[in-house]
């Protein structure tokens, strides 16, 4: 028996209507990647930490790809009876150029969370390629305003710490409290057995970009800085970053000096999902 017109009008309206809500389903995850809620200011700490969120980028000198950098923080755990996050950092080299050769390093840093200054309780570094685990270890005592610093398991020196401070890699964080704003800011660091500081200057001044890991063009706010220090690969002195105007301050990329000369860091992928979940 043939269907009636009202029958087979029904059916397409139907039909219709579960294809608009799979594409408004699917269009409401995409943009949930960048939400725009409160954009007009930056992320608080705790905002950020509602996500678990996971960055990977290219770094590029020239027309060569150095290698690779993925950023997460892995889950929050308890230090010396202090609940603490765990951000890691893996920096993977590219094994096909030849003065570059072959490098994995993992950077991780226990840290207190706050929207002052967060600061690190314990920073190591594990070179696992060579399978030098803790090749360089950092623990901040700041009730006795000490900080003990060794290397390969041996104990190599002792600073004297009386500000909350970091081994740089909180940068990535702290950083993103201030992007969109004309304010400077500032971040003790110690490493490489030595204490410097990278100072920065957030700004308003918008740029539109575009990466990898979205499917449009992004607006960015632009930051410059310096760091008075040699951190990993050499990374020293001058650099610039970008963050998406997003609520959460994606940073999207970064210019910086290391040994090598100026490389390019830029995201390529960019995945975050609620804490709860």
């Amino acid at each position: 028996m043939e269907s009636s017109p009202i029958a087979k009008r029904s059916t397409i309206l139907i039909l219709f209507c579960l294809l608009c809500v799979g594409i408004t389903k699917q269009g409401s995850g995409q943009d949930l990647l960048l939400t725009y809620n409160h954009s007009e200011r930056p992320p608080t700490m705790d905002e950020m930490l509602e996500w678990k969120e996971e960055f990977t980028y290219k770094v590029k000198y020239g027309f060569f790809k150095l290698g690779q950098v993925k950023t997460q923080i892995v889950r929050d755990t308890t230090y010396r009876g202090h609940h603490l996050w765990w951000l890691r950092t893996i920096i993977t080299s590219n094994s096909s150029i030849p003065f570059i050769g072959e490098e994995e390093n993992h950077y991780n840093t226990l840290f207190v969370a706050t929207d002052s200054l967060p600061h690190t309780k314990l920073y190591w570094r594990d070179n696992v390629e060579e399978e030098e685990f803790n090749d360089e270890r950092y623990r901040f005592d700041y009730e006795n305003e000490k900080v003990y610093a060794s290397a390969k398991g041996a104990a190599v020196d002792t600073f004297k710490v009386t500000e909350p401070s970091s081994s740089g890699q909180l940068i990535f964080y702290y950083s993103r409290l201030f992007a969109g704003r004309n304010e400077e800011y500032q971040l003790p660091v110690y490493i490489q057995q030595q204490k410097g500081y990278i100072t920065a200057r957030a700004t308003s001044r918008m740029e539109t970009r575009e990466y990898e890991a979205f499917k449009k063009p992004v607006e960015t706010y632009f930051t410059k800085g310096n760091a008075d220090f040699e951190g990993p690969f050499g990374f020293t002195g001058e650099f610039k970053s970008w963050y998406v105007t997003d609520d959460l301050r994606v940073p999207a990329e970064a210019h910086v000096k290391v040994w090598l000369g100026n490389v390019k860091v830029r995201l390529i992928n960019y995945k975050k999902e609620r804490r709860n979940q």
